[in-house]
């Protein structure tokens, strides 16, 4: 695993977009960037077996998803996974690196994880945000707890790099008021 550089954002909100004041709530997001062994030309192209990419994501959630969880005010309770892959790569080495390998660190770092870990992938040239998706880790109709941050590295990814984003929050939205309700639609 090459990995170019790692990133940690915390954020704290401690009033809703109208301004009226909530109970804080932490979200963390641990990124890091790394280098594509798939990425064209080097790999001429199609690869059929990405599982190199499955086992750089587990490492990386084994050595980032504790340190994000610890920068949080309270327990977490929501969590989600995002991955940007550089123009030399393509759509599927994201959905190798968010996958099969990601969720088994992220569910042990936040002590739970019976819900789906919402995810977002897309190949994009480099600065370009993606909005990581956040869902109770426990509680997958809770929609109080679906919410997104937006986030972004300046100079990654390069066109033969992945950045890899990991996120989790000790609350839902500021103000929540959808709860669990049936679905209506």
């Amino acid at each position: 695993m090459n990995i170019r550089k790692t990133m940690i954002i915390k954020e704290v909100i401690e009033a809703d977009g109208t301004g009226k004041a909530c109970d804080p709530i932490t979200r963390v997001v641990a990124m890091a960037v790394v280098q594509n062994p798939f990425a064209r030309p080097a790999a001429n192209g199609f690869v059929e077996d990405l599982s190199p990419l499955y086992d750089i994501s587990g490492q990386l959630g084994e050595r980032l998803m504790a340190e994000a969880v610890a920068l949080l005010s309270g327990a977490a309770v929501s969590y989600g996974k995002a991955a940007i892959v550089g123009v030399a790569g393509d759509l599927e080495q994201g959905g190798a690196m968010i996958h099969p390998k990601l969720g088994k660190p992220m569910r042990a770092a936040v002590n739970g994880g019976k819900a789906l870990i919402p995810s977002n992938a897309k190949v994009a040239a480099m600065g370009t945000p993606i909005d990581l998706p956040l869902g109770h880790k426990d509680e997958a109709w809770s929609f109080d707890h679906f919410d997104t941050i937006t986030v972004m590295i300046a100079d990654a990814p390069r066109p033969d790099e992945i950045v890899l984003c990991m996120g989790v929050a000790d609350g839902g939205r500021p103000h929540p008021r959808l709860g669990s309700a049936p679905i209506l639609d």
